[in-house]
């Protein structure tokens, strides 16, 4: 049943807010430590005010929770503090989560706030989690969401993760990679996640390689001869046009005629370059020689790129691909919604100023519909856990609720799947190529005004009737005049 082919080497226990324990102390001593509450994982933005997001990073979460343990070392830190009673210390030495987590698999196209992960447990535990889940899904999501972008702007053509050297640290640039790969990237640069996640290892070779030699042409001459059947050369060290690509086919031409061969522009103006290059490698009879570009690539640089019919065939895209460097937080949120007693769910939410920021209570349960003539995915449904979806359903703006519609022929889809059971995996947690397969399956349900980089069509994410009527009761009940 688990597919945990990494190993963690840390313990993150410690890894939360101390809010999170002093909060967790305090239930305790107030008594209501056994309490069951139920808490939502959402985000309430696209980041570059995209189409949609990618959710990436539950296999890791899903890792955390069910090897979170409090060592001694950690214990003896938390008494050192002098904040938190014995009794609390005492109930972390035994600390295990045992709730349930219902979660949208990865890989799927999600928006703004739809339920990504539920959390049912008693209070201590679903408050200890917290920051790990949200670290590690936020980083994930965002990363994934930016490199779809990047992938798509490629229009099919390979994207190659090169950002292990720009990353913000090794767990960054590690599942970073992952999340790129997930997100449709060909490979990464970084052997350690290669070896981590069973990605493609990709490379060439530094500018340092070139400049250790004398020239173009004894830098590419030792290189062909360490790697006799496969080279990529560096040809911008000094210049391009005069001398990296000349000297690269002269290399070439000693080659053996099945090996691979190509070249890798760094710098420069790529899309003049790229052309004159591939005239030179056509015209010395190596028409199926590649090119590869780099250099502070992004969704928009590569977008004009494919639009200039620029002779590219690969893309290694680095810091602006690994950092989300156009808008670098996913801005997932993780909000109280309901609280059990005596076997009831009382629902909650949390009012602000900002309509975004007020939260729908309860506990829920997210469906996708699909158009059952065109198989398009048309609106995501939150409704209460107990409620089935019927047609006709009448759908409505949560937030302008004069804007409706009846829907008719189409399929309801659950989204989230419980994937732990009082403590205990009871999922199947795909590899990482079955997660690709699953975008990509989704993805051709979207609607293609969705994938506009500039002001791309709205999707609506729908509240039930029965859901939207509670959180006005509980707008009112708690609204201040």
């Amino acid at each position: 049943m688990e597919n945990l082919n990494w190993k963690h080497k840390k313990n993150l226990s410690m890894l939360v807010d101390l809010y999170e324990l002093t909060m967790a102390n305090g239930y305790l001593v107030n008594g209501v430590k056994d309490y069951i509450v139920y808490f939502d994982y959402y985000f309430r933005k696209v980041p570059d005010n995209g189409g949609f997001a990618i959710t990436a990073g539950l296999e890791q979460f899903i890792d955390y929770l069910l090897n979170i343990k409090f060592t001694k070392e950690d214990l003896d830190h938390i008494r050192s503090m002098k904040m938190f009673s014995e009794e609390f210390v005492d109930y972390l030495k035994g600390f295990k989560f045992t709730g349930d987590i219902w979660a949208i698999p990865e890989g799927t196209p999600v928006f703004p706030n739809t339920p990504i992960i539920t959390v049912k447990a008693s209070v201590m535990e679903a408050q200890i989690i917290e920051t790990m889940l949200l670290l590690t899904m936020n980083h994930q999501s965002l990363i994934a969401t930016k490199a779809n972008r990047i992938v798509r702007a490629a229009n099919g053509k390979p994207v190659v993760d090169f950002g292990a050297r720009r990353a913000h640290g090794a767990d960054a640039t590690n599942f970073g990679a992952r999340a790129c790969y997930i997100a449709g990237c060909f490979g990464t640069s970084n052997l350690l996640a290669a070896k981590m996640f069973g990605i493609p290892a990709i490379g060439t070779m530094a500018h340092s390689w070139i400049q250790f030699f004398d020239n173009d042409k004894t830098a590419f001459e030792a290189y062909a001869k360490a790697f006799p059947h496969s080279v990529v050369l560096l040809v911008d060290t000094y210049n391009v046009l005069k001398s990296g690509v000349p000297e690269a086919i002269k290399v070439f031409k000693n080659m053996d005629k099945n090996s691979k061969k190509g070249i890798r522009l760094d710098s420069g103006e790529l899309g003049y370059l790229s052309r004159q290059s591939r005239k030179m490698m056509d015209h010395a009879g190596f028409k199926e020689s590649t090119i590869t570009a780099s250099n502070s690539l992004d969704e928009y640089t590569i977008r004009e790129l494919e639009i200039q019919n620029a002779p590219i065939d690969y893309y290694g895209v680095g810091e602006r691909m690994i950092t989300a460097k156009s808008d670098t937080v996913f801005g997932g949120v993780y909000k109280l919604v309901a609280v059990e007693k005596d076997g009831k769910i009382s629902a909650r939410i949390k009012l602000s100023e900002e309509v975004a920021k007020v939260t729908n209570p309860g506990f829920k349960e997210v469906w996708r519909l699909y158009d059952n003539k065109h198989g398009n995915a048309f609106a995501d449904l939150i409704t209460f856990k107990d409620e089935e979806v019927e047609e006709p359903y009448k759908l409505f703006d949560p937030i302008s609720p004069w804007i409706s519609k009846t829907a008719k022929n189409f399929t309801a889809k659950r989204l989230q799947v419980q994937v732990i059971e009082k403590g205990q995996l009871i999922y199947d947690l795909p590899d990482l190529d079955s997660i690709r397969e699953h975008l990509n399956s989704e993805m051709s349900k979207l609607w293609d005004d969705l994938f506009r980089f500039e002001s791309p069509d709205r999707y609506f994410v729908n509240l039930s009737y029965d859901l939207w009527s509670e959180k006005q009761k509980l707008m009112e009940k708690y609204r201040i005049n």
